[in-house]
């Protein structure tokens, strides 16, 4: 393979595996705030357990995610020198800003968070955890407004000339506010939230399975599975406007998820199938119209196809259409799943179905894969530009690396990342089948004794 082949690809595999970890903090952080505060409104010493639990679980998540990252801001300098000194002004303010702003807030309350229980009172506690949350989700802001600036560029202009040709902002606020940077915040934590609410059932519902720690389990599904309805219907809601963004801003990429080859009023949605790029033919079962419809709120809409796209600015057709049809199934699939378990529960009969417990226990693959599925279809979507309109990626990268160091390194990065997963989950893994400590049923420090008087005591 060649330099630009090898690079994307190691790119490619970095930000993958460091994507499995920031859905789960952001998630885990507020299903931690939404326990603390039912264990400061009803003193119950289960959700102060549940609270102590799931903060060594993100703890985890944290620290995978924050090592996994680092690799990848190296990435930008060694592989594509030509794309940092293209945009550094703009993407670099960006991660500047999550650097400055979000990593040293999520980390600084991080201490207090972990190793504070006994040490600081229940309600700097539960500030100290909404710190955290909040720094998470700022973090993804940044990083989202960074990479929705390459998908439509705004609040710049270009100065120089050939190689020495780079983008300087103009207007911070329309660069953060970008024409797709908001729609696509909102499905990027929707999607995280789903991550961490299906972490905590799946747990709950293993619990269950194994029949240990009853009230702990129950809890935990119902509290993530609560989180776990709402984000999925905020990822149809948010998934729906990003697509309308998608239409205006990029349609290569929009007929590339639907493999629409022709302009066409009512043009149909897939509902799956195969693209035929030689013969230029979508194949599958497709529903007339809908496409039009959501993407402009009118079945007579024409839809752009690809044969109005130049052929060398078209994306990957079958491979975009396939990862975006996985995304939308994945995530139909979890609406679906989410709705039953959430009746079963309400009607009292979770425990008697061994079956949906199963599902529930493998549901945590769920989000992963439709977050995954929807940043690659997102991404590969976008080529072949590295920012859209702007710059190619074959014109991105760094001129004086070669195939070999990129393989060679590729090849070290991958036996490091599979050590490191292999660490996340024999230690996730050891955490659950320690599962809660009794211990943390009855709060200890400075403020037991306000507990006690409060009420409490675990017995």
């Amino acid at each position: 393979m060649d330099v630009l082949t090898l690079s994307r690809l190691q790119f490619a595999l970095t930000a993958a595996f460091h994507y499995l970890y920031p859905p789960l903090s952001i998630g885990l952080g507020v299903l931690l705030v939404v326990i603390e505060a039912i264990w400061l409104k009803t003193r119950n010493p289960l959700y102060h357990q549940m609270a102590r639990f799931w903060t060594k679980v993100f703890a985890l998540t944290f620290a995978i995610g924050v090592a996994t990252g680092i690799v990848m801001e190296f990435e930008f300098g060694t592989n594509w020198a030509t794309y940092s000194r293209y945009v550094g002004d703009v993407f670099g303010s960006a991660l500047a800003a999550e650097g400055i702003f979000a990593f040293f807030l999520e980390s600084g309350f991080l201490a207090v968070l972990l190793f504070g229980w006994d040490k600081v009172g229940p309600k700097v506690h539960f500030f100290a955890t909404c710190m955290v949350a909040f720094g998470a989700h700022f973090s993804a802001i940044w990083i989202v407004v960074a990479n929705s600036w390459m998908q439509t560029p705004a609040g710049f202009h270009i100065v120089g000339e050939g190689l020495a040709a780079r983008a300087e902002i103009t207007d911070f606020w329309a660069m953060v506010f970008n024409p797709s940077s908001m729609d696509r915040l909102n499905h990027t934590l929707a999607g995280a939230w789903q991550a961490g609410a299906w972490l905590m059932v799946s747990v709950g519902a293993w619990y269950l399975l194994r029949r240990r720690h009853r009230d702990f389990a129950l809890a935990s599904v119902r509290i993530g599975l609560g989180l776990a309805v709402v984000a999925a219907l905020l990822s149809l809601v948010t998934g729906h406007e990003s697509a309308q963004g998608v239409a205006v801003n990029q349609p290569a990429k929009l007929a590339a998820f639907e493999g629409l080859w022709e302009t066409t009023a009512q043009a149909p949605l897939h509902v799956f199938g195969w693209v035929d790029t030689a013969q230029e033919q979508t194949q599958g079962p497709e529903i007339k119209g809908l496409l039009s419809w959501l993407a402009y709120g009118d079945t007579g809409r024409a839809v752009t196809g690809l044969k109005e796209i130049p052929r060398d600015e078209r994306p990957p057709v079958n491979f975009t259409f396939q990862l975006f049809h996985l995304m939308v199934g994945v995530g139909c699939a979890m609406l679906v799943l989410a709705a039953w378990a959430a009746v079963v529960l309400w009607r009292g009969r979770l425990e008697q179905s061994r079956l949906l417990l199963w599902l529930l226990t493998l549901s945590v693959l769920g989000p992963q894969i439709a977050n995954q599925a929807g940043w690659w279809a997102a991404e590969v979507g976008r080529q072949p530009w590295i920012v859209y309109g702007l710059l190619r990626t074959s014109e991105a990268l760094s001129k004086v690396v070669t195939a070999g160091q990129v393989a060679a390194s590729m090849a070290m990065f991958l036996f490091v990342y599979v050590l490191l997963f292999a660490v996340f989950v024999f230690l996730l893994n050891e955490k659950i089948r320690h599962g809660p400590d009794d211990g943390d049923l009855r709060p200890a420090g400075k403020w037991a004794l306000g507990f006690q008087a409060a009420g409490g005591g675990g017995k």
